[in-house]
């Protein structure tokens, strides 16, 4: 008996035996194949941010610019169809012949996925010049801009922004990787940014890095005599629980950055927590509130954006409960309005820096707004600054596993 299931034992091992050459040769052809891929779209974005910078090149790129009004609708079809025989076939033969002549000098099957990849362009811009196929061209599609801006594609709303927020933006065309790389994720010139709590350390070391990059700043602030005058600032004063009366200045706002707070340290009055949650929670709520009501646009879902300091109490002690309790309560209630897509909104997860609220931080406030505006402008979601290393590991878990448990037991009316 023992004879006979040793021997069964071998057949079926025999018959189990993982042939490795093969396993190996497959797990090479991926790889290659997932690098010719992203090769492809890195020399197709490339190209495309090469024809907005070379004078040459732009001639010819710029009459898919000509083609389209501000609802992506076509201005005539021979427009569009030139724009299809000048820049989309132009590009998509020249990404096909560099991509071969790579397949053909590297000698790796994988590589001829990329080709295959760049044949589809090729072949989407051909029925688009010869037989007119508009329905082809999935970023240019007319109508007004339903969603937000994806993080991980280029859908309409992404691409839209190229063509009438920044030319000299929003370059690629499928994967947002070229951008996230040269910073042309999101464009902040000419735009007009307000900031709560701008009189505080951090406001003002955001205002100073945002003109440098030629937007326009409005200054919210309870504090209006800490502000001097400035080219580009405009100061408006306001006071808490009357955000409503913003409105109309949030009408004209593209981005709005909550910014204010309040840290009563040790204090557990109850002065303390009502000060705490009406500053830090309520008042930042209601103007988030007040200025969703302000994306009723065509293009708005685009362009407006809310970037909101929650902080890094989200998921690390601040040495002052009242300020953990209230910033993480705004954290999750920004996670779940997040659901809603009304726009864009950006997390500000931050670590010590030395202001007024924290006299004790080991970070710099103008160290801390340039490392804020390096990362939006990759279009980064989330925007961690701090020296905690543990933040950068445990925030996406916890950002990931809130989302995900209030998108399966909430619900929209």
């Amino acid at each position: 008996m023992i004879k006979m299931l040793a021997e069964n034992w071998a057949v079926i091992e025999a018959n189990l035996q993982i042939n490795w050459l093969l396993v190996n040769t497959c797990l090479q052809f991926a790889a290659w194949g997932i690098f010719s891929l992203l090769l492809a779209e890195i020399l197709r974005d490339s190209y495309h941010a090469l024809c907005h910078q070379v004078s040459w090149l732009a001639k010819w790129h710029n009459k898919h610019h000509m083609a389209y009004r501000r609802d992506l609708s076509i201005v005539s079809l021979k427009f569009y169809q030139d724009s299809q025989l000048y820049h989309d076939i132009v590009e998509s033969i020249l990404l096909v012949i560099i991509l071969t002549i790579i397949a053909l000098l590297i000698h790796q099957w994988g590589l001829w996925l990329g080709v295959a990849y760049a044949c589809t362009f090729l072949y989407g811009a051909s029925l688009r010049y010869f037989q007119g196929k508009i329905d082809t061209d999935y970023n240019h599609l007319p109508g007004p801009l339903e969603i937000i801006p994806s993080i991980w594609w280029v859908n309409r709303s992404y691409h839209w922004r190229h063509h009438f927020d920044d030319v000299n933006a929003y370059y690629s065309g499928v994967f947002p990787l070229v951008d996230k790389i040269l910073g042309t994720g999101l464009s902040l010139k000419g735009k007009t940014i307000g900031i709560t709590g701008a009189s505080g350390t951090l406001g003002q070391a955001l205002t100073a890095e945002l003109l440098k990059r030629h937007a326009k700043v409005f200054a919210l602030t309870t504090n209006p005599e800490k502000l001097v005058t400035q080219p580009g600032v405009m100061v408006l004063p306001w006071q808490l629980g009357n955000e409503a009366e913003l409105r109309d200045t949030l009408t004209k706002v593209d981005i709005l950055i909550i910014n204010h707070g309040v840290n009563v340290y040790g204090d557990r009055t109850p002065h303390a927590i009502n000060s705490s949650y009406e500053v830090n929670t309520f008042s930042a709520l209601r103007l988030m509130d007040v200025f969703l009501t302000t994306v009723t646009g065509p293009q708005d879902k685009a362009t407006k954006e809310i970037w909101v300091n929650t902080s890094e109490a989200e998921v690390s002690p601040a040495l002052s409960p009242l300020y953990e309790l209230s910033k993480r309560t705004l954290g999750n209630i920004v996670t779940l309005k997040r659901l809603e897509g009304h726009c864009i909104i950006r997390k500000l997860i931050l670590g010590p820096f030395k202001s007024q609220l924290n006299p004790y931080g080991v970070m710099s406030a103008p160290q801390v707004a340039r490392v804020i505006l390096f990362l939006a402008v990759r279009d980064f979601r989330n925007i961690v600054v701090t020296i905690n290393p543990l933040t950068y590991l445990l925030f996406p878990i916890k950002e990931a596993s809130t989302w995900l448990y209030y998108r399966v037991f909430s619900k929209t009316n």
